[in-house]
């Protein structure tokens, strides 16, 4: 098929889709392709999941236009899901993953989920198929684990028989369906020429700012670590920064914003640590790969480690504080605000707030949390609402940049507040007065004495 009869196919639901894994990626991936025209099936091994979906419950009220998109999908008789991989592969035209990629104990890529959906499309493949890889892999991968499971399975030669290729989910959550359709081109890398083409095709369907075309696979996959490891290693310089900062008396976000008007300087913000499932595990996906070519990648291990240690590098600035305040840690009632890996959503995966709960537990007289994203986290007390947690709380520790809290105004409460900002959110001046306000490179607006 030319790309313009692979268009006008998709536009008028000739082609079917099946979407390997319906999490917080898959699903709006579901939705765009039903949004350009496509029939849609989305498969998961989640019975209730699945169950869900099929009734038109999804259950990401974060992210604007995904339930409806189902709902409308189904009403349409465009969308169903199902936990049949094998099924799902012989009843549809083009294969997308993305399931989970997560590591092992040994911090490589833990392949059995993506064997286990590589085996079952396997199994349905037939000729004239695509199948497309868009969750986060180590260089190499599909070229190398995708494509020899497809053909061994589906007894066809990639490139003769189907087509193969890495395209890269590229999704902040919270606004997943504009990304896929709307801000981002689409990175696409076939295992050859026909394969890279035809995927091509197909993105320009979803993609209103077009598609780009790499020569291989390994590039394309390698783009998508990229971008996650660059950013990785610039939180962690500018945690460092920050650090200095708070050791040398000086403002880092004032001296942030200076540098950062000279075009070639952008650094990132600080704060109390990166979490989800994208930028703490994409270095080792690289680093992993490394090892095998007896490289060591050493700034990319010590941005990470960095990284890891920003809850610890909190609790030292609440210790400070508190020495400062001759208060006891075994008298003292703790307030987190924000339980979520980042502002604005619900994901508490790796989440570096719940990190520094666990790092606390035990030290202070006890420990509550607030988050309006997150009604409850198991073994975590949480309060209701802010007002609850100010109230009770002796010190305020904010972990996590909802927009919310970036608008707090404070200066109702009755008492002052003592607050250690691990995001730099809060604004000083909306705290009540006599208020004690500490944030990362912030902590000091005195100068230490300096020894040359």
């Amino acid at each position: 098929m030319s790309s313009e009869e692979i268009q006008k196919s998709v536009s008028s639901g000739l082609i079917t889709i099946a979407v390997y894994g319906m999490g917080r990626v898959g699903i709006p991936i579901a939705v765009a392709w039903l949004r350009a025209g496509a029939r849609v099936i989305g498969v998961d091994i989640n019975e209730s999941l699945v169950s869900n979906l099929n009734n038109g419950v999804v259950n990401l009220k974060d992210e604007p236009g995904i339930e409806e998109g189902i709902r409308k999908g189904l009403k349409e008789g465009k969308f169903k899901a199902t936990t049949d991989g094998i099924q799902a592969s012989k009843s549809s035209d083009v294969k997308i993953i993305v399931v989970p990629t997560v590591l092992n104990n040994q911090r490589r890529l833990d392949t059995r989920n993506l064997e286990d959906v590589t085996r079952k499309i396997g199994k349905g493949l037939k000729k004239g198929d695509v199948v497309i890889v868009e969750c986060t892999v180590p260089p190499l991968t599909t070229e190398f684990l995708i494509k020899r499971i497809l053909e061994e399975e589906g007894n066809l030669k990639v490139e003769e028989d189907f087509a193969l290729a890495y395209s890269p989910e590229r999704i902040y959550e919270g606004r997943a369906l504009r990304d896929i359709e709307e801000n981002y081109p689409k990175v696409v890398g076939g295992v050859g020429p026909k394969s890279t083409d035809v995927v091509a095709a197909l993105y320009e369907c979803v993609a209103k700012k077009g598609v780009i075309k790499l020569k291989r696979a390994r590039e394309a996959e390698a783009s998508k670590v990229f971008e996650g490891v660059y950013r990785d290693v610039n939180i962690a310089l500018a945690n460092e920064l920050a650090k200095f900062c708070d050791s040398a008396g000086i403002d880092f976000i004032e001296a942030r914003s200076a540098a950062n008007s000279q075009p070639f300087c952008h650094l990132h913000l600080p704060g109390i640590g990166v979490g989800g499932l994208c930028i703490p595990i994409y270095p080792y996906f690289l680093t992993s790969v490394a090892e095998n070519f007896g490289l060591d990648m050493r700034i990319v291990k010590q941005a990470r480690s960095t990284n890891d240690d920003m809850p610890k590098y909190v609790l030292h600035l609440l210790n400070k504080l508190l020495d400062r305040l001759g208060l006891e840690a075994g008298k003292v009632k703790i307030g987190v605000l924000g339980l979520s890996f980042r502002g604005d959503v619900s994901d508490i995966r790796l989440s570096p707030a719940i990190e520094f709960i666990k790092l606390i537990h035990g030290s202070f007289a006890g420990v509550k949390a607030y988050d309006p994203f997150v009604e409850r986290v198991e073994g975590i007390d949480t309060c209701k609402t802010l007002d609850e947690l100010l109230a009770w709380a002796d010190i305020l520790v904010v972990a996590t940049d909802h927009s919310s809290f970036k608008k707090l105004d404070l200066r109702h409460v009755d008492n002052r507040l003592i607050i250690v900002d691990g995001r730099n959110v809060l604004d000083p001046s909306l705290l009540p007065k006599g208020s004690i306000y500490l944030g990362i490179g912030r902590a000091s607006s005195e100068a230490p004495f300096y020894k040359s």
